[in-house]
């Protein structure tokens, strides 16, 4: 976003679409106008405004302005609002874990051994990506550890009573607190160790 101003933004982006198509001719690439997605984040006045129109005319290209745009699995909405981005996080590690716990039903299906591996690999890579880019609430972390005391419970077969303090060490999974702070800190970590050039 370049500007709060609607009429700025689309002239900036006019500006910078034709510099990519021009690099892109050099390269023998073209785009796709029905796949790029753009977005314009508007101001409350400008939600309510006629200037504002779905859709954009970038050289002679019609481009349909989106409600959320999705980017190497990022949800970016007008709002930026990162309880909806963890939202749709947390529903997607819950079909990841219903899918586990439909192939191993209690007796039958995969054996208990694999059971918390599969929770292991295929849950907490889900779940707190793009902890890196946006910043958990207090309300949001309590329903990621909501789901993630499930998980662990599952993957150790204990009771409904069992503390959950227990439960991370028994199931060697980690709590929620600690993935997310790991994912914030690798992208630091790739700068510090990045070659200087």
């Amino acid at each position: 976003m370049a500007s709060l101003s609607y009429r700025a933004n689309i002239s900036r982006l006019q500006d910078l679409f034709d510099t990519l198509k021009t690099m892109a001719s050099r390269l023998g690439i073209s785009f796709s106008g029905p796949k790029t997605e753009l977005i314009h984040r508007r101001t409350p006045s400008q939600r309510h405004s006629r200037r504002c129109t779905s859709r954009i005319l970038i050289k002679g290209e019609i481009f349909f302005l989106r409600d959320s745009v999705r980017w190497h699995g990022y949800w970016f909405t007008p709002a930026l609002d990162p309880a909806a981005y963890f939202r749709r996080r947390l529903a997607l590690a819950q079909g990841a874990f219903g899918l586990i716990r439909w192939l191993s039903p209690p007796g039958a299906g995969r054996t208990p051994y694999l059971c918390p591996r599969m929770a292991k690999f295929l849950v907490p890579p889900i779940l707190p990506y793009g902890a890196d880019l946006f910043t958990c609430s207090v309300g949001t972390t309590t329903r990621l550890n909501t789901f993630w005391h499930q998980v662990q419970r599952w993957t150790t077969n204990s009771f409904s009573a069992t503390p959950t303090g227990i439960l991370s060490v028994e199931s060697c999974l980690p709590p929620i607190s600690l993935l997310i702070t790991h994912r914030q800190r690798l992208p630091a970590l790739r700068v510090v160790c990045s070659p200087p050039g």
